[in-house]
């Protein structure tokens, strides 16, 4: 009876060390996924954040302004348009399709 008693006493011992372990590792893994949500959560207001700063950097006025003053670029005009033709060939049209 002794013998029952002590194996059933360390059955009960290991399932209550077990059972801690358990409830350890659950409240360790909640927090990791509290703190990867916080994280996505930042990461999604960061993104937000350079979208709108990729789209007020592309506007198509400060595009041409940053062409016009640091590339020195100005607009097409047929005054200024060369076109190249190779030497000895008849330029031929386009066949209509």
């Amino acid at each position: 009876m002794i013998r029952l008693n002590l194996v059933l006493l360390m059955a009960v011992m290991a399932s209550a060390l077990f059972l801690v372990r358990v409830q350890y590792d659950s409240r360790r893994l909640y927090t990791e996924i509290e703190r990867a949500q916080n994280d996505f959560r930042k990461l999604e207001v960061e993104n937000e954040r350079l979208q709108v700063e990729k789209r007020a950097q592309a506007t198509p006025g400060r595009v041409e302004r940053i062409a016009r003053e640091q590339l020195q670029m100005r607009p097409a005009t047929p005054a200024i348009t060369q076109y190249v033709t190779l030497k000895g060939v008849a330029a031929q049209p386009e066949a209509s399709q």
